[in-house]
């Protein structure tokens, strides 16, 4: 079982997360917490290997819990589960190891494929030896996988994994048209895919300018794996 710690300074709002977490299989609440002090007591005392960590508590926010956790030496996996939908805060959690990054409000089937993928990934390590570079692939793009359900209708996770995949193999920047011609597909399907991730800030957009004094957008991948 992996077991997890729910943080979060609204009461009711941790026991509704706790009941969604006991409905996965596989996954069992060790503890709630509603502070920074009392997040990192139970880390001290239990066995911990998920924490669902708010960022807005009462003594301290999640991002400094993340800090001590480290500084400490707890290798403690964290998802942030928050209202914080600022960028710098998103940037932040990634920057000091937060595995996926959930706002709130979000609904049971949101937590549930993190957690699910957050499995498989645990499953993908536990395996040990040595990886090949699809394996390499695959376990970095396992948490990515849960985009799918916060896709607009409309939307294919297969074409956003191919736009992902194209940025990520790319030595720098690339325009719409090569990410068309390296994923398969059309550059306005390209372009909408890139909009869309820009927006979402998985995406990073920045400007070339040429002879003709238009810029050209190019595009490279933000968050990581």
């Amino acid at each position: 079982m992996i077991e997890v710690l729910v943080v979060d300074d609204d009461v009711r709002v941790a026991r509704i997360n706790a009941a969604y977490v006991s409905k996965v299989p596989g996954f069992r609440v060790a503890a709630l917490a509603h502070s920074a002090a009392g997040a990192l007591a139970r880390i001290g005392e239990l066995p911990i290997d998920l924490v669902l960590l708010d960022h807005y508590l009462p003594d301290r926010n999640g991002l400094a819990v993340v800090r001590e956790l480290r500084g400490l030496g707890h290798h403690t996996d964290v998802i942030m589960v928050t209202a914080a939908r600022d960028v710098a805060t998103v940037q932040a959690a990634m920057r000091h190891g937060a595995l996926q990054y959930l706002v709130k409000p979000f609904t049971y089937a949101g937590l549930r494929t993190r957690l699910e993928a957050y499995a498989a990934l645990r499953r993908g390590f536990e395996s040990g030896g040595e990886a090949e570079q699809t394996e390499v692939d695959r376990l970095f793009g396992a948490l990515w996988a849960t985009g799918g359900s916060d896709l607009p209708k409309g939307h294919s996770t297969t074409t956003a994994e191919l736009v992902r995949q194209a940025l990520r193999a790319a030595d720098g920047p690339l325009s719409a048209q090569e990410v068309a011609e390296s994923a398969g597909m059309s550059r306005q399907t390209a372009q909408r895919y890139l909009k869309l991730l820009e927006r979402t800030g998985r995406v990073r957009l920045s400007l070339r300018y040429g002879e003709t004094g238009r810029p050209e957008h190019r595009y490279t991948w933000a968050t990581g794996p």
